[in-house]
């Protein structure tokens, strides 16, 4: 069984990027920004990328996770370092849009969107 957290950081992975600036990567647009999922209960998930490859997260019930992140071809992968660490990477492609529709890691549908600055 997979922890509750690792799913809760896994379904955030299938949002990192989005169109915050126009001249900016897809990657370097979530720096400084915080990537929202919303699921379908209206719970929200939290996750920060660092320019130096590692990220925390908030999951929907707000545990705290972190780990590294890296680029695969047209993919961001993430792997969970705390609070339990897992030996695989979850990778999703990476979208362009102010906001996306994706799925969560259990299946559950979610809407994404980077929201400028750090929330909490």
């Amino acid at each position: 069984m997979i922890p509750s957290t690792l799913l809760l950081t896994f379904s955030l992975a299938v949002a990192p990027m989005a169109a915050v600036a126009a001249e900016a990567t897809p990657v370097t647009r979530a720096f400084g920004n915080t990537v929202v999922s919303t699921y379908p209960d209206g719970r929200t998930a939290l996750l920060w990328l660092n320019k130096d490859g590692t990220y925390t997260a908030k999951g929907r019930r707000r545990t705290a996770s972190n780990g590294s992140w890296s680029l695969n071809s047209d993919k961001v992968c993430l792997k969970q370092a705390k609070p339990v660490a897992v030996p695989f990477r979850y990778c999703t492609e990476l979208p362009s849009g102010q906001s996306w529709r994706a799925k969560a890691v259990t299946g559950e549908p979610i809407t994404v969107k980077i929201v400028k600055g750090v929330a909490s």
